[in-house]
């Protein structure tokens, strides 16, 4: 397996069948050019294994923290440390943008992705609320 970041609009979309619904090419060219990052899992034979894509944040009293927005492997491909080596892959991409900190949203009974952030070395930082508008619209 080798973990790359993904720098190609078309790397974004032969990874498609492992987001939750279609990948629109406007969005993927979007996402790329916000500087965004998404490292993709490969297998020998070339096939996106999985992901994980990271938002790098700032704040004045914070500096630079990368938020794991999103982690997904291709359910054929689980229980072989994919997930785990892709966050731990940009754990280390955090770093070296010196960043001081990741974290990483997940919900408290998602024992999988509970199990594989604390694997790959994150503490339990305490419960909180996720609250959201919905705007609508495809854009």
């Amino acid at each position: 397996m080798e973990i790359r970041q993904a720098t190609t609009v078309a790397e974004l979309l032969a990874a498609e069948h492992l987001y939750d619904g279609p990948a629109r090419e406007d969005w993927a060219a979007r996402f790329l050019a916000a500087g965004h990052l998404m490292l993709i899992a490969y297998e020998e034979d070339g096939f996106p294994a999985g992901f994980v894509s990271g938002i790098e944040m700032l704040h004045p009293d914070k500096g630079a923290e990368m938020c794991l927005y999103e982690l997904s492997v291709d359910e054929s491909r689980r229980r072989r440390g994919i997930g785990r080596a892709l966050t731990e892959a940009l754990v280390a991409e955090a770093r070296a943008h010196g960043c001081q900190g990741a974290w990483v949203p997940v919900d408290t009974d998602n024992e999988a992705a509970l199990a594989t952030y604390r694997s790959a070395g994150a503490a339990d930082e305490g419960g909180f609320a996720m609250l959201g508008w919905t705007f609508g619209g495809d854009d």
